[in-house]
């Protein structure tokens, strides 16, 4: 009964160890994440190998460290200063990966904070030298696209050796000063009461310019009309309406004038 127990006792023990063998062995690296194998009685930090999704087994004394690898993104609020030196905030939010394949460099070269380290000083510096380019009115009124892309590429250059993917930035909000803002808003409208005029003038001018081309038109056609009417035609074109006014049931007296031509015929009668 006695070696009968310490059997049990054995079995149990060795039950226990397995179990925690397996637990401290067997890794589940979850779906949009990969892993980096560290062998503290080895080479440290396995380069050659990125440990996808799924179930894994290691030696119990080695350790997986896990990372999300899909797309994650991250707000902030920079100050900033114009070219002119004039502070701005700029909102912006980038989204951004860790290079798949480069992740083990990534771990060993970087560590598991790698955005505190090397992602936010990156953005930071390109909003930095990206604002620097532009005035207040530049950055306010026409310039955010321009800015969004010219930021994305100069992330891409302060991370392209240290293996962290920039796929996007969006710049949310950039504000000003509220004095240098409504001096701003100020000047737009200005401007723009300014097209609005100047645009009515140009209408006016062009309607007026319209006008005079009508009535240089109309003199040139009543010209063209006066020289082609003569007397006879006038004539001839008087016997054709009153020979058509004679043919009217109301018309009873025509009367054919004197003169050197003949005169135009008069037509009396009742209504």
């Amino acid at each position: 009964m006695e070696k009968l127990s310490k059997a049990a006792i054995f079995a149990i023990v060795a039950l226990v160890i397995v179990l925690i063998v397996i637990f401290k062995s067997s890794v589940v690296i979850e779906a949009g994440q990969a892993g980096v194998l560290f062998k503290p009685f080895g080479e440290g930090v396995e380069k050659d190998a990125t440990y996808g999704e799924g179930f894994h087994i290691i030696a119990p004394w080695n350790d997986m460290i896990i990372f999300p690898v899909r797309q994650l993104s991250k707000s902030d609020k920079m100050r900033v200063l114009s070219v002119n030196g004039l502070e701005v905030t700029v909102d912006a939010t980038v989204w951004y990966q860790p290079e798949y394949d480069r992740l083990p460099y990534l771990y060993q070269e970087k560590g598991i904070n790698y955005e505190d380290n090397i992602l936010e000083p990156a953005i930071s510096a390109a909003a930095r030298s990206v604002v620097g380019r532009y005035t207040p009115e530049q950055l306010y009124s026409s310039k955010r696209d321009v800015i969004q892309s010219e930021i994305l590429e100069e992330a891409r250059k302060e991370l392209e050796s240290q293996y962290v993917q920039v796929n996007r930035v969006l710049v949310k909000d950039v504000t000003l000063p509220p004095k240098i803002k409504e001096a701003i808003e100020r000047k737009l409208k200005q401007e723009q009461e300014a097209l609005e005029y100047e645009f009515r003038l140009t209408k006016a001018s062009k309607e007026a310019e319209r006008q005079k081309i009508d009535a240089e038109g109309k003199a040139v056609a009543n010209q063209i009309l006066s020289a082609s009417l003569t007397d006879k035609i006038l004539t001839e074109k008087g016997i054709e309406a009153t020979l058509k006014l004679a043919e009217s049931p109301n018309s009873k007296v025509i009367v054919v004038g004197g003169g050197e031509n003949g005169g135009l015929p008069i037509i009396l009668g009742n209504q």
